[in-house]
């Protein structure tokens, strides 16, 4: 099979981003081509405001596992240039590359539309992921809490969380989250790609160095907050290696469970990973991409629920082998604990629990 078609920018770096340009947006007809000669340098961060009305956003895919998520911004600074929710910023009218990390739309309003959403008796508590999307820990929230305010509410209803981040940043709340996991509705999962410097540097820009998550599993775990790893993605030929020394170093630093998921390339992002193999990994470019045919039946990406996160075949049982034999040596259970709903109120009134509503 031939490779993907090479971005319509120029391969090009920008200092401290993911993306080495801004391919068109698959639902537009403009694209903005760059002058090759130009200085890449590093576009800035631009924070726009999100005027959406309703915060959780409900799933109903079999394979994810939650119900309702919640995502305070849109687009990640983080930059990681294998992020499968950059096309989400085409539905925008922007970019899945340069865009999605320098355009970040900033729900401002999040916490009080959680409060709304809780608050209505139509409300089944359950518990809510975040992020599901974007990094609810990624830089900008250093400033604007927005995160943080939306725990707050959680802690005032006790409603159930389950947090998915690359930030050290989420230590920052842990008297919150030390509440909530004291009535069982609180875990954590830290997301590790690689324990390699200098490859976690190029590959996720602006995410946490990977010492600074394992450091974070440790004081959370240190404060009783129910902490895992999640060895994601899995990127074939680059870092599958690695997943025996990831579970390792997250069970020696407090993790309990953890989990995994393959690479994946919805859309623009096989050639904005394309175009980053080529600038950072030319070395394994053709290798990485063959061995993700090799889990895809012969392409780069599967939508189909139940294989999209795992791949098929002889390649992709080899890897679900050696995480499940890696994880059982580390000590790590299978899954996260369940969280519990039986404390759930609403501030003023009665303590609910599933059965009472």
């Amino acid at each position: 099979m031939s490779e993907p078609d090479p971005p319509v920018n120029p391969p090009r770096s920008h200092r401290g981003r993911g993306a080495g340009s801004n391919p068109r947006n698959r639902f537009e007809v403009l694209d903005v081509i760059y002058d090759p000669e130009a200085d890449p340098g590093s576009p800035p961060t631009e924070l726009l405001r999100d005027s959406s009305d309703s915060i959780l956003a409900r799933n109903d895919s079999p394979d994810v596992p939650f119900e309702f998520s919640l995502n305070p911004y849109r687009g990640c600074e983080h930059g990681c240039s294998y992020c499968y929710a950059r096309p989400t910023h085409e539905y925008l009218g922007l970019s899945a590359g340069l865009d999605f990390e320098t355009k970040i739309l900033v729900k401002e309003k999040a916490p009080e539309l959680l409060e709304k959403a809780l608050s209505s008796r139509s409300w089944r508590p359950q518990v809510i992921a975040f992020s599901g999307v974007t990094d609810p820990y990624q830089p900008i929230e250093r400033r604007l809490r927005l995160t943080r305010r939306c725990l707050e509410v959680l802690v005032a209803f006790c409603n159930p969380v389950g947090v998915v981040t690359k930030s050290f940043l989420v230590t920052r709340d842990v008297d919150l989250l030390v509440q909530l996991a004291e009535k069982n509705a609180a875990s954590v999962l830290l997301s590790v790609t690689t324990l390699d410097v200098d490859l976690a540097r190029h590959l996720e820009p602006r995410a946490a160095h990977p010492s600074r998550r394992l450091a974070a599993i440790e004081r959370l775990a240190e404060a009783g907050i129910p902490v895992g790893v999640s060895v994601a993605p899995v990127i074939p030929g680059l870092t599958d290696h690695e997943i025996p020394a990831i579970l390792k170093a997250a069970a020696n630093a407090g993790a309990t469970f953890g989990g995994y998921m393959i690479l994946r390339l919805p859309h623009g992002v096989k050639e904005l990973f394309d175009d980053w193999l080529k600038r950072h990994r030319p070395d394994r470019r053709r290798r990485v991409l063959q061995r993700i045919r090799d889990l895809r039946a012969g392409g780069l990406n599967d939508t189909e629920f139940g294989r999209r996160m795992r791949g098929t075949g002889a390649y992709a049982d080899q890897i679900q082998q050696l995480f499940d034999t890696s994880r059982r040596r580390a000590g790590l259970a299978r899954r996260s604990p369940e969280l519990s709903t039986a404390s759930f109120r609403r501030p003023g009134g009665t303590q609910l629990s599933l059965f009472s509503e």
